[in-house]
């Protein structure tokens, strides 16, 4: 009850021990207006200057990798809490290595942290917990709830208190046996046998110079010293880009539903593979038809290999959700004409219909370098002009 509603009968309790001369009458009222308004009091304030922080040791991590959480609890006032209730909620997926520390809660897959903890004034408390990171996913910690109140027990205050903290699961990587591919497919060259463009920042040479040679190519060194006129040759260089493209589709039909080994195969696989071309020094990028964490859009990573192109693409597929946005087939022809033209398309999926088969023809038709990873336990029919390469998903897991 609040505290104004007591002061009118404590005040007539007060009145009438005046009137009839009674310290018992007296006292008493006073004490209880006493009680309650230091109660109140402390309510109001004591959850001011109340910090917690989680201290996460890595925010991203691969599934069976266990990194330690530190929790901090902190009174930063004089006024001392006789109690402190904090329930954090936390997913089960990224919950503490011993699964009892999460107590039930009404959201699925999501369990509480709960602390009760006594706190003098300037008083911090420390918590570690090993967390083990069980499942793919970009997942959400907190906000967190505290509760308190007064020394007495009358009165409860709570509050959320900070925001949401997100820690990303990336997909294990898989090991695929080698696919054997030429040196152009799907990375390109290392050099370019054309001279189709020309790097300015690799000079090789000089010669003579031609009626249609620009300004900017002028040698004047080489031409003082020769007395003609010189320009420079530069190294011709080619793109070298993979593009990945994630069908997420794991039937026929994308709303026939969704069958979730194989689609964790298929993001595996993605992953596995952009690490590759990466390491190898290739630019890769990333199409999908699939949607991420609290989106209903499709997803685009522009080719690079800068040192966090690979963070990227794995936070990328970690957020990957079974909502399909699109079917595959009207998706790539949407995407591939904002695609490099000199990339090459590396095309993963797990099926391999009439529909996708005619639009990987359509592509190669205009002059798309073009090839099929399948991860169907089928092999995937001939596409004219298409190099297919079967990786087979076995549901014993033991894939590839």
């Amino acid at each position: 009850m609040p505290t104004e509603r007591w002061f009118p009968l404590l005040a007539v309790i007060l009145i009438v021990g005046l009137m009839l001369r009674s310290p018992f009458l007296v006292a008493l009222p006073t004490a209880i207006a006493v009680i309650l308004a230091l109660a109140s009091w402390w309510k109001r304030r004591a959850l001011e200057n109340v910090k917690y922080l989680r201290r996460f040791h890595y925010t991203r991590a691969f599934p069976g990798e266990s990194f330690p959480v530190r929790l901090e609890i902190e009174n930063r006032k004089f006024l001392p809490l006789s109690w402190l209730r904090i329930q954090d909620p936390w997913p089960k997926a990224i919950g503490p290595q011993d699964e009892e520390v999460l107590a039930p809660s009404h959201v699925t897959d999501q369990g509480v942290m709960t602390h009760i903890f006594s706190l003098r004034w300037f008083e911090r408390v420390r918590r570690s917990y090993p967390l083990l990171f069980r499942k793919r996913g970009v997942y959400a910690v907190g906000p967190a709830q505290i509760e308190s109140g007064d020394l007495f027990g009358i009165y409860e205050t709570s509050q959320s208190t900070g925001k949401p903290e997100y820690i990303t699961v990336f997909p294990a990587l898989v090991a695929l046996p080698e696919l054997d591919l030429p040196p152009e497919d799907p990375y390109g060259e290392l050099r370019s046998r054309r001279r189709l463009f020309e790097d300015p920042n690799r000079p090789m040479g000089i010669r003579e110079y031609h009626p249609e040679d620009g300004f900017r190519r002028m040698h004047w060194p080489a031409t003082a010293r020769t007395g003609e006129l010189q320009v420079k040759i530069y190294q011709p260089t080619s793109a070298q880009v993979m593009m990945l493209c994630l069908n997420i589709s794991t039937y026929h039909r994308y709303w026939e539903g969704v069958y979730p080994e194989l689609l964790e195969y298929l993001v595996s696989v993605t992953a596995t593979l952009a690490q590759r071309g990466l390491e190898q020094g290739y630019r890769v990028g990333l199409i999908s038809n699939g949607s991420l964490s609290n989106s209903d859009q499709p997803f685009r990573i522009q080719p690079g290999r800068s040192p966090q192109q690979l963070s990227h693409l794995l936070g990328a597929l970690a957020g990957v959700t079974p909502l399909v946005s699109a079917s595959f087939e009207r998706f790539l022809m949407r995407e591939v004409s904002r695609v490099l033209f000199g990339a090459t398309l590396l095309i993963v999926t797990a099926w391999t219909n009439p529909e996708l088969a005619e639009t990987l023809v359509r592509l190669k038709r205009h002059e798309r370098r073009i090839i099929l990873l399948s991860v169907s336990e089928a092999a995937p029919p001939e596409i004219p002009g298409v190099r297919c390469i079967h990786v087979p998903f076995r549901e014993n897991g033991k894939n590839g």
